[in-house]
């Protein structure tokens, strides 16, 4: 065959295509999608394939940010930021204003990921949406690898991991009965890396806090967090300079940063392949509170 009548696609030209059959799929199939957008970098990932998908029109849906209220303040400018840029609504879910108004409680511990899940839920039913898009991948945790692209979740916004829908051929099932809904994950086959290489390819801008940077931390569970009004050493933890960066920007409480010198796209690409340890199993202290941790608050409606 002569190569000039050869088409191939690169690995990121093949995920991009996927997750951008994905995103015009859902919006052909269910009435009120959203996106979850948190500002950080795989929801920045999604909302650039959303912003492909629909080209040259604008996104045809609203994006939604779960708000702990213990976010890092790089992260939460990004936001509003890239938001402005795009035009696209914004709808913001407080759970500080669900601790003030009595709807959730805040746990002894100060710590607020899993109280996301019910202001999650009640924010979802407030505005009825159908279709949430997150920007989980299969990489990440073993309870995220063996959900579908196409979530089922019940009218309780719970999903069982033993009633999931097959999808044979990329065939996605996007049927749903009243109050029912359907989590949606186009980035289910990235990794951390491809997450990069595209960042790297489509030149995207990030919160400066994925780059290495100069950061009072302390040791914890053999892990660096940083100082933050949120999270302040205990007796016996020493606070020392270190130069780190943010591989995952969650809840400040739980999330921890790495050492690295890396401060390009480049050199982060070159650091994440060389690792062997997952971004959640090197950053998020909320992940080793039991071997299920994650299947359980996905159980209970989690992202």
């Amino acid at each position: 065959m002569d190569d000039a009548t050869r088409y191939q696609l690169t690995q990121l030209q093949t995920l991009e295509a996927e997750a951008i059959f994905i995103f015009r799929e859902v919006v052909a199939e269910l009435e009120r999608p959203v996106l979850l957008f948190s500002g950080g970098k795989d929801s920045i990932v999604m909302l650039r394939l959303a912003e492909k998908a629909f080209y040259p029109a604008r996104i045809p849906f609203p994006v939604m940010h779960v708000d702990t209220g213990h976010n890092f303040a790089e992260v939460l400018a990004f936001r509003d930021h890239r938001v402005d840029q795009l035009g696209v609504p914004m709808i913001v879910a407080s759970v500080q204003e669900a601790i003030d108004n009595g709807s959730v409680v805040q746990p002894p511990d100060g710590t607020r990921n899993r109280i996301q899940t019910p202001v999650l839920l009640e924010a979802l039913e407030k505005h009825r949406f159908t279709a949430i898009f997150g920007g989980a991948r299969r990489d990440e945790d073993k309870a995220r690898a063996k959900e579908r692209i196409f979530s089922f979740r019940d009218d309780f916004g719970q999903w069982d991991p033993k009633n999931q829908r097959p999808e044979l051929w990329s065939l996605y099932n996007g049927r749903i009965h009243a109050g029912e809904s359907i989590r949606v994950f186009p980035l289910s086959n990235w990794t951390e890396l491809d997450i990069w290489q595209y960042i790297a390819r489509e030149g995207l801008e990030l919160p400066s806090i994925y780059y290495a940077h100069e950061r009072e931390v302390f040791e914890r569970a053999g892990m660096l967090f940083g100082v933050h009004e949120v999270c302040q050493p205990k007796a016996g933890e020493p606070v020392r300079v270190e130069r780190v960066r943010y591989r995952t920007v969650g809840d400040a409480s739980l999330t921890a940063a790495v050492l690295s010198d890396a401060a390009t796209v480049e050199e982060v690409v070159a650091e994440v392949a060389a690792t062997r340890v997952t971004e959640r199993g090197a950053t998020r202290g909320d992940d080793k509170f039991s071997e299920a941790a994650m299947e359980d608050r996905k159980r209970e409606g989690y992202f």
